[in-house]
């Protein structure tokens, strides 16, 4: 066991100097201050932190002369009377690489500004081409690939509306994000390679399209034909066979949807004009559609990319993501701050669980982002990462990653700090994070980000400092959602995040801060372990079972009800030509009293084959906790929105 704050890193004199943070403190008059400090004022006087943003990036807009901010949480208006687009923000540059894009057969291309602006500018007249308008919806269903971010900027530059799903979803799953929305076109592909296989998702597009009448259009792909023919997928045109049974609107290939050239323009759009929609997870309901507009997002990717991950022109930025996770959404945001992104189709782990470590060698790789499974396999898997001369930073999200994964990064790339963020879909951002000014200790995310007033709240709504409570903002952000797709009062939006205190942003995670600003987060709030009376987070339960070496995977459940106690059951799935032996759950059980508490010795140890996950990663704790206090499988999560639903009826009472 690494001890929690364990002193893992600190800048040197040169790291501070250079960071960009330290160069805005200095243009806003603030040189020398310190973090917690400037953090206090971009929260107490918003108005005036988010006009800095605006002004010292030299955003590109029309910025109005009214106040920056009206009216309250959940009715809090940024920026009216402004207009601004996202797209022209983006490509605001014009020479060098923009993009790099690697698939897992190691198939590499560059995209530079000119080009990217060249396609940008041939898919919006096509588009066009196409009937759509300012506010229609543009979906695509998608692997990370050049044709996705294409499009979004596209779309986004004649202020319509993206949405995307990574084609290994299921189809009920695409069809419950995408037909809430009723896009007019579809852009899809045929198919995809993941982990050193091919899956053909031609049958699957088109009962897409079937389940989405307004469709005018649906663009094709011919990604998985075209790369194994060797053709260049955005030159390939479909074939007949393969979009003969699309049910309704017209059918052209990427290549016909870019053949006139025309110039690159672009529509500037009220601060809060919706610019994609996001889905929540979507486990037991349809999927939320989270919609955020094109001004809140570019002020809040300027930030959060310049000053919490330190990137600026020149650096390369890569996170493993799909168009499916927000992670996508930010990634291409180093198109911002003149950056360039990654973009990876593939898995992980193929070849070996050292791929996406090659990638950032390879690449030369500046900033490197990836979810805390993939450290903590990493680690397990005896990985040793090589050839990073140019990684400067390493970022962490998904899920608390436990004091070993930092020591493990610092150990095996001495010198680079892993930051550790947590946010969501929900503002497309982090909440709280690092910078290169903070020291990095073990298991502790150094601090709150500029512009979010995060507080720790107890049951009664009091801030708490030193303990653990809900994790809320009592500020708002720009990038907060401007409202749920077809939530034309509201009510599911308030419901979403202001029922437990009004006017008081409720995330759903449990939130430690302490006294300097740094935080610990424990997991979600709604699937607490609370044992006589104490509530416990998740997180610490996962860092001790599956610090084991014969544990795989793990899942921690509390059965207790409000005034009723419940069973704790841990359920495990185990390393090849593992057993669970009365030594191993001895061991366990030990471990946890010993480490933790008495209260987190589980009341039975379970073996199951898999641990139930999101399309994200995220453990599906309150799904199973509803099937284990009776509700039926199917009732209690969607299956099309899980990577391994097979495994879900292992978890019956």
């Amino acid at each position: 066991m690494v001890a929690e704050g364990a002193l893992l890193w600190e800048p040197t004199d040169e790291i501070v100097a250079r960071a960009k943070l330290t160069r805005y403190l200095d243009w806003i008059g603030r040189a020398g201050a310190g973090y917690e400090e400037v953090w206090q004022w971009s929260v107490d006087r918003p108005a005036e932190f988010w006009t800095t943003i605006w002004e010292y990036f030299d955003v590109l807009g029309e910025r109005a002369d009214g106040p920056v901010i009206t009216g309250t949480m959940p009715q809090a208006e940024w920026f009216a009377g402004s207009t601004i687009n996202y797209a022209e923000n983006a490509l605001r540059r014009t020479e060098g690489v923009a993009a790099v894009f690697v698939s897992e057969d190691g198939a590499r291309q560059e995209l530079t500004w000119a080009e990217l602006r060249e396609d940008v500018a041939r898919v919006r007249a096509g588009l066009v081409r196409l009937g759509v308008e300012r506010g229609d919806r543009v979906a695509g269903y998608l692997p990370n690939i050049p044709q996705a971010l294409i499009a979004f900027l596209a779309t986004a530059s004649l202020g319509a509306i993206w949405s995307a799903g990574s084609p290994d979803f299921g189809v009920p799953s695409i069809i419950d994000r995408f037909k809430q929305i009723e896009p007019k076109v579809l852009i899809a592909v045929d198919g995809y390679h993941y982990n050193g296989k091919s899956y053909d998702r031609s049958a699957a597009v088109n009962e897409i399209a079937a389940g989405l009448p307004t469709l005018r259009a649906t663009v094709w792909i011919p990604y998985l034909s075209a790369v194994e023919d060797g053709r260049a997928p955005q030159r390939a045109e479909p074939a007949p066979a393969d979009t003969r049974e699309l049910p309704h609107g017209e059918v052209i290939g990427w290549e016909g949807l870019r053949a006139q050239s025309a110039p690159l323009e672009f529509e500037r759009v009220p601060f809060d004009h919706p610019l994609w929609i996001l889905y929540s997870s979507g486990t037991t309901g349809l999927p939320k559609p989270i919609v955020h507009g094109h001004g809140g997002v570019v002020l809040e990717h300027l930030k959060s990319l310049s000053f919490h991950q330190d990137l600026g022109e020149g650096d390369v930025f890569f996170w493993y993501t799909t168009t499916g996770w927000m992670m996508w959404n930010y990634l291409i945001g180093a198109l911002l701050v003149g950056a360039t992104p990654v973009l990876y189709d593939g898995s992980a782990a193929f070849p070996s669980a050292a791929a996406l470590w090659r990638i950032a060698a390879s690449e030369k790789v500046t900033y490197f982002g990836v979810g805390a499974p993939y450290i903590m396999a990493s680690m397990k898997a005896g990985v040793v990462p090589e050839g990073l001369d140019s990684l400067r930073g390493i970022g962490s999200t998904g899920s608390p990653l436990p004091p070993e994964g930092f020591a493990w990064a610092a150990e095996r790339l001495p010198g680079i700090p892993l930051g550790s963020f947590s946010g969501g879909t929900d503002v497309c951002t982090g909440f709280v994070g690092a910078t290169v000014l903070h020291p990095i200790r073990a298991g502790i995310i150094p601090c709150r980000s500029l512009g979010a007033k995060v507080e720790s709240f107890d049951p009664t709504g009091e801030p708490v400092v030193g303990e653990v409570g809900e994790l809320v903002l009592t500020q708002p952000m720009p990038s907060m959602p401007v409202m749920f797709w077809n939530d034309p009062d509201g009510e599911r939006y308030r419901d979403s995040y202001f029922d437990v205190y009004p006017g008081v942003w409720r995330h759903g995670d449990w939130i430690k801060l302490n006294d300097d600003g740094s935080c610990v987060i424990y997991g979600r709030s709604d699937s607490t372990l609370n044992r006589g009376g104490v509530r416990m987070g998740t997180s610490e339960f996962y860092r001790v079972v599956e610090r084991f070496e014969e544990v795989a995977d793990s899942l921690v459940i509390d059965t207790g009800q409000l005034g009723q106690d419940g069973q704790l059951l841990l359920f495990v799935t185990l390393g090849e030509g593992t057993a669970l032996d009365e030594r191993l759950e001895r061991a366990i059980c030990s471990a946890l009293r010993t480490e933790l508490s008495p209260r987190h010795v589980p009341n039975e140890i379970r073996v199951v084959p898999g641990i139930p996950r999101t399309l994200s990663g995220k453990k599906l704790e309150v799904p199973i906790r509803r099937i284990l206090l009776g509700t039926p499988v199917e009732q209690a999560a969607n299956p099309d929105a899980m990577v391994n639903p097979e495994v879900l009826t292992h978890f019956r009472p």
